[in-house]
């Protein structure tokens, strides 16, 4: 298919693009310019993750193409949280962390969108401003009448939990209504007649999509990214010690351009055509590269999606960090500050084995793992390979320091206290 609307030809190209209601038709709306979309974010961490980092590229090149972002935040949303594809119920937050963890949020997206008032210029919207004031017995009747029970449990994000026997409270069951309803005063109030949002969001924009057409008679446009999961399967922007945050204060910069640094040679080349400004002509030249070549697209990648979420000024100590990680020893371990650190007693560090180090540290997953290692000469204290009758040395005092290495991608600091 030859598309009109420059967005909508990169997007397909790059992968952003998975379910969507009439592709051809958002196309043919997308061909001109000063259109409009919006995203949600709910708002229950301080911190956007590498797993909303699809929806934000997306709209980042929406706004290239020449159109106008809309970003929700949910403010009131996040009272009730979206049941889609979670075992348990989100935690209850208070007023003040909602606020909290809405000013950390748009710290996340101003290195993505310029916002601002010109045509082009992203803007954001709290659907607390229209749901805090809402009168439950005028929204059934206006609103709740036009969603189908029946259509409803039929959405994989509904079904999936009810198939599990996992509770589904009436409190989370609103939210496909609430999300519907955002969309519908987004189009009715600010021209927005294109929503996006994750697979799993699926259900809760066409809710939307049929509420608009239903109540007002109109067309509404919708479109999902693809779940983002490794090339065995497991979804992305988890490692051992949690969420990859894009909040340098919730992950330094070294960590994060390590995760990128370290996947697996089997998602570069799409995680390059997804989270990079290279074009795509030069990525597909790239796509039969392997041994030492792809190793050197890998360092491409980290410093291409470090560069736009961190800046390029985090480039500069990430390398000289690891220079020092990946070079010879003997490099002043003090200022390799933005390693993970591991933090132990001299006391304990002298009856502790080298195995209950690294699973404690979470380098290794279990104890026969980090015996395999040790086995296979992939255990380096200082750089230096170890065996299994590694003793930390009896010299050590309180306040130094050691580089613990499994193979050449993980590494962290053992700092030692008294």
């Amino acid at each position: 298919m030859e598309f009109k609307s420059e967005f909508i030809k990169e997007a397909v190209e790059r992968g952003f693009i998975n379910q969507y209601t009439d592709l051809e038709e958002i196309d043919s709306y997308l061909s001109t310019p000063g259109r409009r979309a919006y995203v949600g974010f709910d708002i229950t961490a301080k911190s956007l993750h590498v797993g909303h980092l699809l929806p934000i590229f997306t709209m980042r090149l929406f706004q290239k193409c020449g159109h106008k972002p809309i970003i929700i935040v949910g403010g009131g949303t996040t009272k009730i949280g979206d049941p889609s594809f979670r075992n348990t119920t989100r935690p209850m937050l208070s007023d003040e962390q909602i606020e909290e963890n809405l000013q950390g949020i748009k710290a996340c997206l101003l290195p993505f969108l310029k916002f601002g008032n010109e045509s082009t210029d992203a803007i954001m919207l709290n659907n607390a401003d229209w749901l805090n004031n809402l009168n439950y017995l005028d929204f059934l009747r206006e609103v709740g009448t036009y969603f189908s029970i029946n259509r409803m449990i039929g959405f994989d994000s509904v079904k999936t939990k009810l198939q599990a026997n996992n509770s589904l409270s009436f409190l989370e069951f609103n939210y496909m209504v609430m999300q519907g309803f955002d969309f519908y005063i987004l189009f009715k109030d600010y021209d927005c007649q294109i929503q996006l949002g994750g697979q799993d969001q699926w259900g809760n924009i066409v809710c939307g999509v049929d509420l608009i057409h239903k109540k007002l008679g109109k067309t509404a446009f919708g479109f999902t990214n693809p779940l983002l999961t490794t090339s065995d399967g497991k979804k992305m922007g988890k490692t051992a010690n949690g969420a990859v945050w894009l909040s340098e204060n919730m992950l330094s910069s070294y960590d994060f351009w390590q995760y990128w640094r370290n996947v697996d040679d089997a998602d570069v080349i799409k995680l390059l055509y997804l989270f990079t400004d290279i074009p795509v002509n030069e990525i597909k030249k790239m796509e039969s590269l392997k041994g030492q070549e792809l190793n050197e697209i890998k360092v491409l990648l980290a410093d291409s999606v470090t560069a736009i979420v961190r800046g390029d000024d985090s480039l500069d100590s990430i390398h000289k960090t690891a220079e020092g990680v990946f070079g010879k020893s003997g490099e002043d371990l003090s200022k390799l500050s933005h390693l993970q650190q591991y933090c132990i007693s001299l006391k304990e560090l002298k009856e502790i084995s080298i195995v209950d180090v690294l699973v404690n540290s979470d380098l290794c997953s279990s104890r026969g793992e980090a015996k395999r290692l040790i086995r296979g000469n992939g255990i380096y204290i200082n750089d230096i390979s170890i065996d299994e009758n590694y003793k930390f040395d009896s010299n050590l005092k309180a306040g130094d320091i050691l580089k613990l290495s499994c193979g050449k991608k993980r590494n962290l600091l053992i700092k030692i206290s008294d």
